[in-house]
């Protein structure tokens, strides 16, 4: 070994995700009531510890699957927290996440291991969190608005057949304002990216509004060509 290696102060590598969900109506986060006796209405983003051999983006995913029994969902690197004093215990750098699942998903296949409740933004201000978490949620709710205006990434939070008015009051709890519905809707079916299904929406209305689907192979293709994905035509 390196004399300069030696000499080094050794760091734990925590890995922490901030999963967003969309339940139809409002924009959630998850969150899990911390385990310690002392700390019981704590609330804590769903982390982890980076394991000999993995790399961040492979301890991530298993982070999450272990948490929420989800595979293959929206996930990406937010930012690395690293102050000295934010884990009083030992010295600790976190890499944080940021997940997008659909709530129906997840309650399909919700691991009961963990204490964890979804909990809608404009009730965090009532939570005592963590440490930095809440530092690491408004960064991931100014990053999700950045890449939501840029990229369709909205997509990932709704099931697999939705409406328009469903997808439009997804934008509007992302973004937290109102947008014209007849350009919402034109703007939107411009892009190509919807497959307009036979089937219609049940139980809302007489007439019942069309069910869509993303065409996958578009999105794919097509997910970095978008630079201006919601326009302030839309308000």
């Amino acid at each position: 070994m390196l004399e300069e290696y030696r000499y080094q102060t050794r760091c734990l590598v925590a890995l922490d995700s901030i999963i967003f969900g969309f339940d139809g109506d409002e924009l959630k986060l998850l969150l899990v009531r911390r385990g310690v006796e002392a700390n019981r209405e704590t609330w804590s983003l769903m982390g982890g510890w980076l394991q000999p051999g993995e790399g961040l983006g492979q301890a991530a995913s298993r982070i999450l699957y272990e948490l929420t029994n989800l595979t293959n969902i929206y996930l990406e690197q937010l930012y690395t927290f690293g102050d000295p004093q934010r884990d009083p215990v030992e010295r600790t750098v976190s890499i944080a996440y940021f997940a997008l699942i659909n709530v129906a998903d997840y309650e399909q296949k919700i691991s009961h291991t963990y204490d964890a409740h979804w909990f809608s933004l404009n009730q965090l201000d009532g939570l005592d969190l963590l440490f930095d978490h809440k530092a690491m949620i408004e960064l991931a709710i100014e990053k999700l608005r950045y890449k939501a205006s840029q990229h369709p990434i909205g997509f990932e939070l709704l099931p697999e057949k939705f409406t328009i008015p469903q997808l439009q009051k997804l934008y509007e709890a992302i973004f937290a304002t109102s947008f014209d519905k007849r350009n919402f809707s034109r703007k939107i079916l411009s892009t190509s990216l919807l497959v307009k299904l036979k089937e219609k929406q049940k139980g809302y209305s007489k007439k019942g509004a069309f069910l869509y689907s993303v065409d996958t192979e578009k999105y794919q293709k097509q997910f970095n060509s978008f630079l201006n994905f919601i326009p302030n035509s839309f308000i």
